[in-house]
C-alpha cells in the first residue's frame, strides 16, 4: 500500500513529536508543515514544483536528490509547494503553469490533467490544500493531531498516529446504508478519522480542516455526437498515460484484463494500438553506417529487420470451454488463467492482507490475485465502466421530471421484451411496463424526507429482501432515494435502531437539489470505487500496478455530458464503447458486439460458498462482528446454511450479504491482531484497540 501523509498547524509544545515520522518514509519537503511518502512509489510518479517570488517555477522528481537551494527552511508565505502523486500525464511545464494559476487561488485545473492522481498544494508556511479526484478511488483522510491536523491518502495509518480505535457505528452503517450520505457521513471505520468527500478539496490553514467542492455546476448535457468525441479523447489520454508508464523489468511491462465485458476489451484494444516507449535499459543503440543506394558496384541498400512490438498479455479468468468477447489484436497476448474460487484461503483467516477498509474484494482475492500475478507491472483494467457509463434506473425518474416521458418509450420495449422471453406474454406486454412506469412517476414526485422515512422503516421491520422473478420487477424495486444494503436485514437490532433514528433526525433537515436518478448514480460510482480501492489493496502485487482508466477525472467528466436518454438505450454502454473505438479507427467490430450472454457472474460465488463452507461456519462460530453487537449471528448461520445448501440456489441478495458480512469480519479480525502503531517511529507506546460497542 502506497500513501502520502503530513500534518499542518501543530501547536502542541511536545519535544516527543519531533521524532514522530512515518517508517521507511520519504520526506517530500520538511519545515513545520512536512510531507512523506511512504510505500514502493516509483520515480515517475511522485513530481513536486516549486514556485518562489520573482523566479519561475520549478519541477523535480519526488525521488530525486535534494537541492540544498530547495529547502523548505527558505520558504516564505509566498512560497508555493506542489506534490503530484500517482499517474498523472501532465507535463513539467504543465505542472509548472497549474503551480503558477493556483497562486490566485484556483483550484479546480489541477484536477483537469489525464491520469489518477493526488494533488497536495502548499501555500506558504500555513495553509495546506488536498484535492480528492471525483470518483473516490484516491480518497483524503484527516484527523486532529497536537493542536492541528495530520492527513494521509489511507486512513489506517492516521488511526495508528492517534490511537482511534474501530467506529462500530460506521460499521453498522456501511451494512445497513451503504449509499446514505446521512448515516455514512464523512467518517470511516477508525473514530475520530475523518474522510474528504470525493470532488472536494481539503484546506487546512491555522491547523483547522475545512472542505470546499470543485465540482463543476454548469456542466449540461451535450448532444450525442459531440459527447462521444469528448468521451474518446478522454479515454484515449488516459489509456495513453498509462502505457507511457517505465516499470520495473521482471515481469511484461503492461498487461490488460480480458474479461467477457465490452469495458475491459475496449481498454485492452486502445492499449495494444498505443506504442510502447523504449524499455529500462534500451538505449539508441550502436550507428549504423548509412544505407547504401546500389549505384556502386556491390553497395545494395542494407535494410535493418524493424524489432517485433512488445505484445501486452491479456489475462481472462475462465475455462478453455468458456465463451469470452471475440478480441482480436497483433499485440495481445492472450492469456487464460484457471479461476480460483471466491472464499478460497479461509483456513486461516489472519493470512491475507489487511486493507485501508473493509470490502467485498477480500473475499474475491485469490480470484484475481491469480489474473493480476500473471498480467504486467502496469496492468489495465475496466472497473468503473458501468457504472460511469451506464443509466442508473433511477434515471428513469428524471425524465419523467423533465417532462420526457417519451423517452421511456425505448428503455421500457427492451425491459418489456426480456420479460416476454422469460415470464410470458402477458407479464412482458402489460405487467412490466406498467409497474416501471408507475414506480418511475412515484419517485418523481416523493419528497426526499418522505424517502428517508421509508428506509428507517425498512431497517426497522428487517424484512429480507425477496428475490424478484422479472427485470422490470427488479428494476422497479431499485427505483427510489435510497434502498438498504443486501446484509442490513442480518445486523442486530440495536445499531438498526440507532440508524433508523438518525435518519428520521435527518428527515428534518434540507433536501438536495439534485435529481434522485443523478444522485444515485452519484453515490453509486463512489461506492463502486471504494471497492475497487480495497481490490487494489488486496490483490496488487509488490512493484505492479493496477489501472482502472474509466474512473480518471476526465472520463467521469466526459460521461456526464452524455444525455440521460443516450444512456437509458438498450445496449447503451456497448454501443458508446463501439462508437469509442470506431473513433480511434477500430471499425471492424461485429454490430451485435458485447450483446451476447455471457457465464452467469453469480455461479463462482455460489461454487466458492458450497467449497469454502466448513471454513465460513466455523468463521461465523462466535464472529467479532457479534461481540461488537453488530450482528445478529443466528439469522448470519442461517443465511449461510440456505446459501451452502447443494439442492438450493442463492438469490444474488444471499450472495451480495454474505460477501459483505464475511469481508467485514475478516477485516476486524485482521485489524484486531495486527499491532498497534506500526506505521510509525517515535510514538509512545499505546495499549491494543478494542472494539467500542
Amino acid at each position: 500500500m502506497r500513501w502520502l501523509t503530513g500534518w499542518s498547524g501543530l501547536t502542541a509544545a511536545d519535544p516527543a513529536l519531533a521524532a514522530v515520522r512515518p517508517l521507511a518514509g520519504t520526506l517530500l519537503w520538511g519545515g513545520p508543515d512536512p510531507l512523506w511518502a511512504v510505500g514502493d512509489w516509483r520515480p515517475d510518479e511522485l513530481r513536486l514544483a516549486v514556485l518562489r517570488p520573482g523566479g519561475p517555477a520549478t519541477v523535480r522528481g519526488g525521488l530525486d536528490p535534494h537541492d540544498p537551494a530547495d529547502s523548505a527552511d527558505r520558504d516564505t508565505p509566498a512560497t508555493l509547494r506542489l506534490a503530484v502523486a500517482g499517474r498523472c500525464g501532465a507535463t513539467d511545464r504543465e505542472l509548472a503553469d497549474g503551480l503558477a494559476a493556483a497562486r490566485g487561488g484556483a483550484l479546480r485545473h489541477l484536477t483537469h490533467w489525464p491520469g489518477s492522481y493526488t494533488v497536495v498544494l502548499r501555500a506558504g508556511t500555513r495553509s495546506t490544500v488536498l484535492l480528492t479526484d471525483l470518483a473516490g478511488a484516491r480518497p483524503v483522510f484527516h484527523t486532529p493531531f497536537a493542536g492541528g491536523t495530520a492527513y494521509a491518502t489511507a486512513a489506517l495509518p492516521l488511526a495508528d498516529l492517534v490511537g482511534a480505535p474501530v467506529d462500530t457505528a460506521h460499521l453498522a452503517a456501511r451494512l445497513a446504508t451503504p449509499e446514505t450520505p446521512e448515516t455514512l457521513g464523512d467518517r470511516t471505520p477508525y473514530r475520530g478519522v475523518r474522510r474528504v468527500p470525493p470532488g472536494h478539496a481539503l484546506g487546512i490553514r491555522g491547523g483547522r480542516p475545512g472542505l470546499t467542492s470543485y465540482l463543476e455546476s454548469g456542466a449540461e448535457e451535450r448532444a450525442e455526437a459531440p459527447a462521444v468525441r469528448e468521451l474518446t479523447r478522454a479515454l484515449l489520454e488516459a489509456v495513453r498515460c498509462r502505457v507511457r508508464a517505465t516499470g520495473p523489468a521482471d515481469r511484461p511491462r503492461l498487461g490488460v484484463d480480458l474479461s467477457y465485458g465490452t469495458a475491459s476489451a475496449t481498454v485492452a484494444l486502445l492499449a495494444a494500438a498505443v506504442p510502447l516507449p523504449p524499455g529500462p535499459g534500451t538505449g539508441p543503440g550502436p550507428e549504423r553506417p548509412a544505407a547504401r543506394t546500389g549505384a556502386v558496384k556491390g553497395s545494395w541498400a542494407r535494410r535493418a529487420e524493424p524489432p517485433e512490438p512488445e505484445t501486452l498479455p491479456a489475462v481472462t479468468l475462465g475455462d478453455p470451454d468458456g465463451p469470452a468477447l471475440a478480441v482480436h489484436a497483433p499485440r495481445l497476448r492472450h492469456l487464460l488463467v484457471p479461476p480460483a474460487a471466491p472464499y478460497a484461503d479461509l483456513a486461516d483467516p489472519l493470512a491475507g492482507p489487511l486493507t485501508d477498509e473493509p470490502g467485498p474484494a477480500l473475499v474475491h482475492a485469490a480470484r484475481h490475485t491469480a489474473a493480476h500475478r500473471a498480467g504486467g507491472a502496469d496492468h489495465l483494467t475496466g472497473h468503473g465502466a458501468r457504472q460511469v457509463l451506464d443509466g442508473h434506473p433511477a434515471r428513469l425518474a428524471d425524465l419523467v421530471r423533465a417532462g420526457r416521458s417519451l423517452d421511456l418509450l425505448a428503455p421500457l420495449a427492451a425491459l418489456a421484451g426480456a420479460d416476454r422471453a422469460t415470464a410470458g406474454a402477458l407479464t412482458g406486454t402489460l405487467h412490466t411496463p406498467v409497474t416501471v412506469l408507475r414506480a418511475a412517476r412515484r419517485l418523481a414526485r416523493t419528497r426526499y424526507a418522505d424517502a428517508l422515512d421509508d428506509l428507517a422503516l425498512q431497517l426497522t421491520i428487517r424484512q429480507e429482501p425477496l428475490p424478484e422473478r422479472t427485470v422490470g420487477r427488479a428494476l422497479a424495486a431499485d427505483l427510489a432515494w435510497h434502498r438498504p444494503g443486501p446484509a442490513a436485514h442480518l445486523l442486530a437490532d440495536e445499531p438498526l435502531a440507532a440508524l433508523a433514528q438518525h435518519l428520521r433526525t435527518a428527515a428534518r433537515g434540507s433536501a438536495p437539489t439534485e435529481a434522485p436518478g443523478a444522485r444515485r448514480a452519484r453515490l453509486a460510482l463512489h461506492r463502486h470505487a471504494a471497492h475497487y480501492r480495497t481490490l487494489v489493496h488486496a490483490t496488487e502485487q509488490h512493484g505492479q500496478r493496477l489501472h482502472a482508466p474509466f474512473l480518471d477525472n476526465q472520463v467521469v467528466r466526459a460521461a456526464r455530458l452524455l444525455p440521460d436518454d443516450l444512456r437509458l438505450r438498450p445496449g447503451a454502454r456497448h454501443a458508446l464503447l463501439a462508437a469509442v473505438l470506431a473513433g480511434t479507427g477500430r471499425t471492424d467490430l461485429p454490430a451485435d458486439w458485447g450483446r451476447a450472454p455471457g457465464p452467469d457472474p453469480h455461479a463462482p460465488a455460489r461454487r466458492g460458498l458450497r467449497a469454502a463452507a466448513p471454513a465460513l461456519v466455523e468463521l461465523l462460530d462466535r464472529p467479532l462482528l457479534a461481540e461488537a453487537g453488530l450482528l445478529d449471528a443466528p439469522a448470519a448461520r442461517k443465511a449461510l446454511a440456505a446459501a451452502t445448501d447443494p439442492a438450493g440456489n442463492a438469490p444474488p441478495g444471499t450472495l451480495a450479504a454474505l460477501a459483505e458480512l464475511v469481508a467485514a469480519e475478516l477485516w476486524l479480525r485482521r485489524l484486531t491482531a495486527r499491532r498497534p502503531g506500526s506505521s510509525w517511529t517515535g510514538l509512545p507506546a499505546a495499549p491494543r484497540p478494542a472494539l467500542e460497542t
